[in-house]
C-alpha cells in the first residue's frame, strides 16, 4: 500500500527579489540610516546624554537618507533626444 503523497513542483515567483547593485546599494543606506537613528537614540537616552555623539549619528543618518533620496539614473525613451 502506497501513501497518499501529492508531488508539488515549484514555479518561479515574480516576488522573488532580484538583488540589482542599484537595491543593495538602496538596502545598505536604509539599514545605515535606521542604524545610526537608533544609536542617536541610545546616546541621548543614556544617563549621560552624549549630546555630540548623537548629533554625529544623527548627521550620519541624514546623509544616508540623502542618498536614498537622489533620483536613480533611468535611460531616457527611445527617440527622446532626436528632434
Amino acid at each position: 500500500m502506497t501513501p497518499n503523497v501529492i508531488h508539488l513542483t515549484r514555479r518561479p515567483s515574480t516576488a522573488t527579489p532580484t538583488n540589482t547593485p542599484h537595491d543593495l546599494a538602496t538596502m545598505a543606506a536604509h539599514q545605515e540610516a535606521e542604524n545610526a537613528l537608533a544609536m542617536a537614540l541610545h546616546y541621548l537616552r543614556s544617563s549621560a546624554g552624549n549630546i555630540p555623539g548623537a548629533t554625529r549619528k544623527a548627521v550620519q543618518a541624514l546623509g544616508a537618507l540623502n542618498r536614498l533620496n537622489k533620483p536613480t539614473h533611468t535611460p531616457a525613451p527611445a527617440g527622446a533626444a532626436v528632434r
